[in-house]
């Protein structure tokens, strides 16, 4: 099969593509140069960059196959793609521990005043006075908004740092964690800090708003390595001058890059930012181009993993 690679993917997952037998074609397109040259594939594999659009999908006339390495499928018109009976492939656990890491760094970053301290010494200061008044996450109460395969991991690594984890994610189900599975109201009220890791619902919009910010104690801390627009970043911004929340790390925006009017959200002192790099690790990337491939070789060839 000639299958195109647009985002790059790591040599060990091109190696079990080529090794099964195809046609493997890397290079970065723009949105114009796709439609033109997309006929000649039969599968495409992307990561987030790519917009596997509606057009795409219908000037793709080979295409049996789209593969995503990553978790989710924001990128891809899969209501297109099902149409068009052509399959859509992801790996939602390859990134889950890059991911779950940024999370809890970007924790450890607030509690301590890190995402602050380098700049203020740069500019020359020693704000040991100002700094020297972090909190420690053991202790504290940690609420997951989402139980899947990230969400285990940021919940292993906070029970390891002594934090009591809260976890709500509909249907609720009992897990072998030292976890209390609780209603989202629960976990809004009792938590510390609350992590989302969710995916953004485009018609239902921003999953917290100013309505669920009132629900959370004073001084809360909000981490969203998931998508752009889980939280509404107007009532955020509210929030963190209110005081209502106390700190707030984020790895995803709205807008990617961010502009000009969100500046004062990327800029406030109490908040950690990122630039949407939770699964951007070394081991990360090769687990997702292995696992990925894997899963596109044996779309073409089941009989291959029996």
């Amino acid at each position: 099969m000639n299958i195109l690679i647009t985002d790059g993917i790591s040599p060990e997952g091109a190696k079990i593509l080529q090794d099964a037998g195809h046609r493997v074609e890397q290079v970065k397109l723009a949105p114009e140069e796709l439609l033109t040259r997309i006929p000649a594939f039969d599968c495409i594999i992307v990561r987030s960059a790519t917009k596997v659009t509606r057009e795409v999908i219908q000037a793709g006339t080979n295409l049996k196959v789209i593969a995503r390495g990553g978790v989710g499928l924001d990128n891809i018109d899969t209501e297109a793609a099902k149409a068009k009976n052509i399959l859509v492939l992801n790996t939602p656990g390859a990134s889950a521990i890059s991911v779950a890491e940024l999370a809890i760094g970007h924790m450890l970053a607030l509690s301590r005043f890190l995402h602050v301290s380098k700049s203020d010494m740069i500019a020359g200061k020693w704000p040991k006075k100002e700094y020297g008044k972090g909190i420690e996450l053991h202790g504290k109460t940690l609420g997951i908004v989402g139980f899947g395969n990230i969400g285990k991991e940021v919940a292993r690594i906070a029970i390891g740092l002594g934090m009591r984890v809260l976890a709500y994610d509909p249907p609720f189900t009992l897990m072998d964690f030292v976890v209390r599975i609780t209603t989202r109201e629960k976990l809004f009220a009792e938590s510390d800090f609350i992590t989302f890791h969710v995916p953004f619902d485009k018609k239902a919009g921003s999953s917290v708003g100013k309505r669920e910010f009132d629900m959370m104690k004073k001084g809360v801390f909000i981490i969203n390595c998931a998508r752009g627009g889980v939280i509404d970043e107007a009532a955020l911004l509210e929030g963190l001058e209110s005081g209502r929340v106390g700190g707030a790390a984020l790895d995803v925006f709205v807008n990617e890059p961010p502009t000009e009017a969100q500046k004062a959200l990327i800029q406030h002192p109490k908040v950690s930012v990122s630039p949407h790099i939770g699964g951007s690790t070394v081991e990360g990337q090769e687990r997702v181009g292995v696992e990925i491939a894997q899963k596109v070789v044996k779309a073409f060839n089941p009989e291959a993993f029996e």
